[in-house]
């Protein structure tokens, strides 16, 4: 867990520079590289018509005015202007066109790619990140992306190719006055570069303080109950405000540096444009120039400044897109968890062997799971019993391997679970936990989640669940939407239907955490019965708190700080008078009282 990158920790400079960032496109790009050069040539072709303006007027004003006028240049340059006109527009349009169907289909293709790899991510993955990183990287950064190909890259290559066609023509006017030109360009080249280094640094950090921000949020819609309850609106505005102020001033911060390049950039042009035409006034006393060419020289120059404009100006969105990079191809290059051994499993029969088991979460100095070893037949209910943090859960979510053992081995069937596939391993067990999680889907593909919905076998695993009823009164019956979350339903709907998406998988191997915990005293009666039918045949691990629950367990493993310090019948325990006759002690207490 420690060796992998956090979406929210900077990846390096080095993986983040235009020529990586176009590196790591390159696959996404090469399958449509033949439209990008289309656009390409059409924006070339765009970009040329720049320099079609001022070498238009260089004929018009030398032989278009005066007692020689020509008839042709008078007829030619209207003529010609017109047709530069529906020539740049159509290239513009076409080139638009065509980069926005490339950068949609990349969009796209990033999207699937951090999904999918979300999706194939280790636990520990989801432990690490927030939800908000997470949506923010695939939602809302991607988008920084497209931001970059449509608007950015359209400007570097239009913009590159009408200076370089502006420069060209102003060589072949005037290579004397054109070479003060060139020498102010690397003069705004250094200046960008390092404005670059400061804007990349405050795009980074804004983004950290954005993700933050959206924590906040979404800290505060998940636990509305307890800041409403607790009277605590003011404290969460409180904190918004102050991580937005900061994110304000990181953001004015980057328009500072940003904006000093265009004022700039502008005074160096003029200071050009200022010894441009005092060395054209001297050269036209000397007939070493004629007044189109020096208003052409001029207006081409002038043409020269607002594309550079355009690139200067193009520079704080595209240290944005880099730095949306890093959450991007960050998640991108997340580890997927191990697929394992490829050993095939059809049918398990539900021999579970817990051997030497240790587990510890990252940096923690104490294990969770200290040498733990036990086994559980086949069709045996085996419950798990002790205080809160005693490891119960981290138990059981080794067997489905959330998580990979420290120390020790897990057998079932006597074969180590890291020889089998991850998915024939996870398609023998059905697992209930007391958070429940639902979909916002029909009560159906709630219940038969991952496969196409049978209804008989839904109906059957809603009356199994004592659901049916409560289903059939429902306007749409089992296609009716439960929204986010099953909001629509009640705490032990919800529970209940979780119960009968286990019952409805059929698998040999049981997994119960708390798994009645939110039903009441009718409800749990029902469903029990309905659990007690579903594990005849079948490996149970039953997870509860409420001991009443597991008085029928076939044994009972009772753990303290990590290690089973007492395993037995209910009556067994109870007659050790251990740890577990205490919890029951108090338990019994309680629910007299």
């Amino acid at each position: 867990m420690d060796t992998q990158t956090s979406l929210n920790k900077p990846i390096g400079a080095e993986r983040t520079s235009p020529s990586a960032v176009m590196k790591r496109l390159w696959p996404y790009v090469r399958p449509l590289v033949w439209v990008v050069v289309l656009a390409i040539f059409t924006m070339g072709v765009s970009a040329a018509t720049d320099a079609g303006i001022p070498a238009l007027l260089k004929p018009l004003l030398d032989h278009g005015f005066g007692a020689n006028a020509s008839r042709r240049a008078v007829l030619f340059v209207p003529v010609a202007v017109i047709g530069l006109a529906l020539v740049r527009g159509a290239a513009q349009y076409a080139s638009q066109y065509l980069l926005s169907y490339v950068s949609n289909r990349i969009l796209l293709q990033l999207r699937l790619d951090m999904f999918n790899r979300m999706i194939h991510a280790s636990a520990s993955f989801f432990q690490r990140e927030t939800a908000s990183t997470v949506i923010n990287a695939i939602v809302f950064e991607v988008n920084q992306i497209l931001n970059v190909l449509i608007g950015v890259m359209v400007t570097l290559v239009r913009d590159s190719l009408t200076v370089i066609f502006l420069l060209g023509y102003l060589f072949y006017l005037n290579w004397r006055l054109t070479l003060i030109v060139a020498v102010i360009l690397p003069g705004i080249g250094w200046l960008v570069s390092k404005i670059n280094r400061r804007l990349r640094r405050l795009g980074r950090e804004q983004q950290l303080l954005t993700n933050e921000l959206s924590y906040i949020v979404e800290e505060t819609v998940g636990g509305y109950k307890v800041v409403k309850v607790h009277n605590g609106e003011a404290y969460e505005i409180d904190r918004f405000s102050e991580m937005s102020k900061r994110l304000r001033g990181y953001a004015m911060r980057m328009i500072v540096a940003g904006g000093l390049a265009q004022p700039l950039t502008q005074f160096l042009a003029s200071i050009a444009l200022a010894i441009v035409i005092t060395i054209a006034v001297v050269q036209s006393a000397h007939d070493q120039t004629t007044v189109g060419g020096f208003v052409a020289f001029v207006t081409s120059m002038l043409l020269v400044i607002s594309p550079l404009k355009h690139l200067i100006d193009v520079n704080q969105p595209l240290q944005r897109g880099m730095t949306a990079c890093e959450l991007i191809f960050g998640l991108i290059d997340e580890p997927v968890e191990p697929e394992g051994g490829g050993r095939k499993l059809e049918h398990a029969r539900g021999d579970i062997e817990f051997r030497d088991v240790s587990f510890t979460y990252g940096a923690v100095d104490r294990p969770t799971l200290d040498r733990v070893s036990f086994t559980v037949r086949p069709g045996e209910m085996i419950a798990l019993a002790g205080p809160s943090g005693s490891g119960k859960t981290t138990l059981v979510n080794l067997l489905p391997r959330f998580f990979s053992p420290t120390g020790g081995q897990i057998l079932v069937d006597g074969v180590s679970i890291d020889e089998y596939g991850v998915h024939d391993l996870r398609s023998q067990m059905a697992m209930v936990s007391q958070d429940v999680v639902l979909f916002n889907d029909s009560i159906a593909a709630n219940v038969a989640y991952g496969h196409t919905p049978d209804r008989a076998r839904v109906e059957a695993a809603l009356r199994a669940a004592n659901l049916s009823d409560a289903v059939a009164a429902m306007p749409e019956g089992i296609d009716t939407l439960i929204g986010g979350n099953g909001m629509r339903l009640s705490g032990g709907q919800r529970q209940r239907l979780a119960i009968a998406r286990a019952i409805y998988k059929d698998a040999p191997i049981l997994i119960l955490d708390e798994a009645t915990s939110a039903l009441d005293s009718e409800s749990e009666r029902h469903v029990q019965a309905a659990l007690e039918t579903l594990m005849k045949g079948r490996t149970t691990l039953v997870i509860a708190h409420r001991l009443s629950t597991i008085e029928r367990a076939d044994r009972i493993l009772v753990m303290e700080s990590g290690r089973i310090v007492e395993q037995g019948s209910h009556e067994e325990l109870l007659q050790t008078d251990g740890l577990y006759a205490h919890l029951h002690k108090i338990q019994y207490q309680q629910q007299a009282a």
